[in-house]
């Protein structure tokens, strides 16, 4: 089992920025990529960003160039820059890991982005 945890999440103004993190227990070693997603109230979860052990990123592109996804391995945590935040971005944010055959999520922080 691998137990993640965000958080960073909060109340921003339009424009404005904010860093979320994900810190990651247990079978770590297994884990082979890590991503964002968010769901927005009345929407499906949908893909933000992805992170791979080998060190290839991935952006959807409703937030490339705004977002970047970084991890440190050291302290097994994976963090999302958010700048240039607007109002659509506001979403309840989770973090996902991916070992062979499975998938583990967190609880999510909520991001809030007022216009």
């Amino acid at each position: 089992q691998v137990q993640l945890v965000e958080s960073g999440g909060g109340l921003v103004q339009a424009g404005g920025s904010l860093r979320l993190s994900c810190v990651a227990s247990g079978r770590i070693f297994s884990v082979n990529s890590m991503a964002w997603y968010r769901q927005a109230p009345g929407k499906q979860r949908e893909w933000v960003a992805t992170s791979t052990d080998g060190g290839i990123t991935a952006y959807a592109e409703s937030v490339k160039g705004r977002f970047t996804v970084a991890r440190d391995n050291a302290k097994n945590t994976m963090f999302l820059q958010m700048n240039s935040l607007k109002p659509e971005d506001t979403a309840v944010y989770y973090c996902k890991a991916t070992s062979p055959g499975l998938g583990y999520w967190g609880q999510g922080t909520q991001v809030t982005v007022s216009s």
